[in-house]
C-alpha cells in the first residue's frame, strides 16, 4: 500500500489482504491518496478495494 499526502509517503508491505485494506480505508478517509498493489502489480484504488477482499 502507498499512500500520499502533500509532502508525505507512506508505504507498507506484506501484510494480510484484510489488514492492508483496513489500513488503507483508514488513510483514503483522512484525505490521503491510497493505491493498494497486489502481488502480480495491478494496482487498486479505494473504490476497487473489496476486489482484493473477494479474491
Amino acid at each position: 500500500m502507498v499512500a500520499e499526502r502533500d509532502n508525505e509517503t507512506v508505504k507498507v508491505e506484506r501484510e494480510s489482504t484484510w489488514l492492508i485494506v483496513a489500513k488503507a480505508r483508514i488513510w483514503a478517509s483522512e484525505g490521503w491518496r491510497v493505491v493498494i498493489t497486489d502481488k502480480d502489480g495491478k494496482s487498486y484504488a479505494p473504490d476497487e478495494f473489496d476486489k482484493l477482499l473477494a479474491a
